[in-house]
């Protein structure tokens, strides 16, 4: 799904993060900033030339509007491996009937980024986010900025907020505890038959051997060690369906994170767990969207009241892609009907 799709009035933007451009959607919220640069949803979209040289400025951040409205929080949202924009773009919509801006983008190698011909994994995905982040912050009409991120995404979105300062809170759903809890489950769902004492080693140094080419560590890529480190407010969401990556993950990421805490004024890690879900399409559920668009007008000061935000959220039904993709790489012989499967 696109913006134009959505009838949301949107700007289609490019985003410097470090050596790349990230291709991504700003949806403003209603009622927001009329600008210059603004495309309507029934406009033809810039170039990437164009829209990159209307949209960034100093250091890859955007350039200012003229007469700035009132300021509202902004939402990162961010998807998972082997995504993109479109297809997690049911968050946005959500987030924008409660009133919050929106920026939804393309992790590199991903979408309508950059390809790329080394492994991406939790680093990268951070990495892309908090440079969305930082664009987002410099945006004139945005007061605040908040992280959606699903399944490695969400990883990432906790990875990043543990060291990107203009992140104010994070909404994880779906994501995996570390790259080694995963590597093992992955052995496991492609009904690779090792026995115990060899199969975790054997997980720990595969992910370790996915890292290497971008010279990163396997703590690096772990959202436990993320988790303990960040203390801005945290919500984590779940499936209890969820077969790639169990609920344990999001049990291990809360623990760590309530571990880490302790000082006055630390925030509380909350959690929900969704009974009838597995991996994706969490958005689907009314109180989850409740939950989310709530926290975040908790968190980050508006636009609205917690309650309204919610109520509004939880009111626009979203629903899954028209044409669902269905799997993971492990898993080719599973049916497609199982909806609790696959990481994107």
């Amino acid at each position: 799904m696109t913006p134009a799709e959505a009838g949301l009035e949107f700007e289609d933007v490019r985003i410097q993060a470090g050596d790349h451009e990230l291709a991504g959607w700003f949806v403003p919220a209603e009622g927001g900033v009329p600008s210059r640069r603004r495309r309507a949803a029934t406009a033809d979209a810039p170039t990437p030339a164009t829209a990159t040289a209307a949209a960034t400025t100093r250091a890859g951040g955007p350039a200012q509007a003229a007469g700035v409205a009132e300021r509202r929080p902004g939402i990162v949202v961010v998807h998972g491996w082997e995504s993109n924009r479109g297809r997690t773009f049911a968050h946005v919509r959500y987030l924008h009937a409660a009133g919050f801006h929106c920026l939804v983008f393309d992790v590199r190698g991903h979408g309508d980024s950059p390809p790329e011909t080394l492994p991406i994994n939790v680093p990268e995905f951070a990495e892309d986010t908090a440079a969305a982040a930082r664009w987002l912050a410099g945006r004139p009409e945005v007061s605040a900025v908040g992280v959606l991120g699903h399944s490695m995404g969400g990883a990432g979105a906790i990875v990043a907020a543990s060291h990107e300062p203009e992140i104010g809170a994070v909404v994880s759903l779906s994501a995996p505890s570390d790259l080694v809890r995963m590597t093992r489950q992955t052995f496991a769902m492609a009904e690779i038959n090792i026995p115990e004492p060899i199969a975790t080693p054997l997980a720990w140094f595969t992910a370790a051997i996915l890292l290497v080419p971008r010279r990163h560590s396997v703590e690096e890529a772990s959202a436990i060690a993320a988790a303990a480190r960040y203390r801005g407010p945290l919500l984590l969401i779940h499936g209890a369906q969820d077969h790639g990556v169990p609920v344990r993950h999001l049990e291990l990421i809360a623990n760590a994170a309530v571990e880490g805490r302790g000082r006055a004024g630390d925030p509380p890690v909350e959690t929900l767990v969704l009974p009838e879900f597995g991996h994706r399409w969490l958005y689907e559920d009314a109180g989850c969207r409740r939950k989310i668009a709530a926290f975040f007008a908790r968190s980050l000061g508006g636009p609205v009241d917690p309650a309204t935000a919610g109520e509004r959220a939880a009111a626009l039904k979203v629903e899954r892609p028209a044409d669902p993709i269905y799997g993971f790489g492990a898993l080719a012989g599973k049916e497609p009907g199982d909806r609790s499967i696959g990481l994107n």
